[in-house]
């Protein structure tokens, strides 16, 4: 199925780009990746690459050439014969929006903010219809399946139409909104869904009426809700509600109209806790951190301690580098081949001082070097877990730990002292 190469925004205030040099030529065969052109704008150079594997045909756009934000320049066919006609550059969409029926101005069209973009989702309108704006106040937020952007409105004006609601997926490039130099006197209002027609103008009385008498904290909002499932939120929100340990599931459970804006915080805070599944949600949350590392020094460190100072017990070895790791830790347990022995180390530094034990593990160490298992994620057990496997060059030591049981900076702590130890054994014993 052939594939339309467009082209790409660069920028968020980019209209248009200049295509510089064709990389392919027609009827070359391409892979995904490969740069395709080099398209340049008031800010920037850079290639393009291929979204797709195949050959380059319906070529319509040459050198030297502006082309509008979203227009179709070639094609990716399955065959190099597959020319058809070539893709024509549509007129931008900022045209058709500024028809008779619209206010003159710049248009604002729906940024690309990845290659591979065809449309995006607008989550909320951060300015009103009529309201001033400046170049950089931002007018709304836009979320793709890999980012969430405030997009600015690119321009000083005043907000003259909107041609998009909350909710609604535009393509990019699409107009979705105007800035008039001069204050309209009835702004416009449309959605997408409605297919370009007209709705109900909001006047400039009714705009003014309407901030005098609202709270601006509180505004009406319509109830919008994704077609996917998605929570619409603004980015900032979804931060701050994430650092709190705050659940945004549980404003659309309230009813809660959406999208949410940081003002809704309170209203998320205020929702009563639902009986026992705040602190269960807390017991059974999980830490899962991996640290890599170059080579693997153990095998020569064991070899060393063994002659030098006649330290026969590898295990041994590793469990005290693990328990200096852990200052609270008194007995480390260390698992190899479905073996497992337990050591008591004391809060001592000294490996000599590593013995044995039947005390219960504050710490659990699995060795799975000399296995074919190269990763693990197996989730927390009655302690943390300090994992071994080996990797291409070197080794990968991966912690897993229920949330209560050590706190995030202590996890973080202890996975990089035990890979420095590990890296560098020797070093433990300075």
């Amino acid at each position: 199925m052939p594939h339309d190469v467009t082209m790409p925004q660069l920028g968020m205030a980019q209209d248009a780009g200049k295509i510089v040099s064709w990389l392919k030529a027609p009827g070359d065969a391409v892979t995904k990746g490969d740069a395709l052109f080099e398209v340049e704008t008031d800010k920037a150079t850079m290639e393009v690459e291929a979204q797709a594997s195949g050959f380059l045909t319906g070529v319509s756009a040459t050198e030297g050439e502006d082309v509008a934000v979203g227009a179709v320049i070639a094609r990716i066919s399955d065959s190099a014969d597959d020319e058809g006609p070539a893709p024509e550059a549509p007129a931008p969409a900022a045209q058709e929006d500024t028809s008779d029926a619209l206010p003159e101005g710049k248009s604002v069209t729906m940024p690309q903010l990845g290659m591979a973009q065809d449309s995006g989702l607008l989550v909320n309108w951060q300015k009103s219809p009529g309201d001033a704006v400046k170049a950089d106040d931002v007018l709304f937020e836009v979320e793709t399946d890999k980012s969430t952007m405030e997009v600015e409105a690119g321009t000083d004006g005043y907000l003259a139409a909107t041609l998009a609601e909350a909710g609604e997926n535009v393509p990019v490039g699409q107009a979705v909104a105007i800035i008039s130099a001069d204050k309209p006197d009835a702004p416009v209002s449309r959605s997408v869904a409605s297919g370009g027609v007209e709705e109900a103008p909001v006047s400039a009385t009714e705009t003014v009426e309407e901030k005098l008498t609202e709270p601006k904290a509180t505004p009406s909002k319509p109830a919008v809700q994704s077609t996917d499932g998605r929570i619409l939120a603004s980015p900032k929100l979804r931060r701050l509600a994430l650092e709190q340990g705050l659940d945004l599931s549980r404003l659309v459970e309230a009813g809660h109209p959406q999208p949410f804006h940081v003002s809704d915080l309170d209203v998320l805070k205020a929702l009563p806790q639902k009986s026992a599944r705040p602190a269960a949600a807390a017991a059974t949350a999980s830490r899962h951190l991996v640290a890599k590392i170059a080579g693997d020094a153990l095998p020569g460190f064991a070899k060393w301690s063994a002659e030098a100072h006649g330290m026969t017990d590898p295990d041994a070895l590793l469990a005290g580098l693990a328990g200096a790791a852990l200052p609270d830790a008194t007995c480390v347990a260390v698992e190899r081949f479905g073996a497992s022995k337990s050591y008591a180390v004391g809060g001592t530094n000294s490996l000599s001082d590593v013995t044995e034990t039947e005390d219960p593990p504050d710490l659990i160490l699995r060795d799975l070097r000399g296995t074919t298992i190269r990763s693990a994620d197996m989730g927390g057990e009655t302690a943390p877990v300090l994992t071994i496997t080996t990797r291409r060059k070197g080794l990968r030591i991966t912690l897993d730990c229920a949330a209560d049981q050590l706190d995030a900076q202590t996890a973080i702590q202890l996975l990089t002292d035990f890979a420095d130890r590990v890296e560098q054994p020797l070093r433990h014993l300075l």
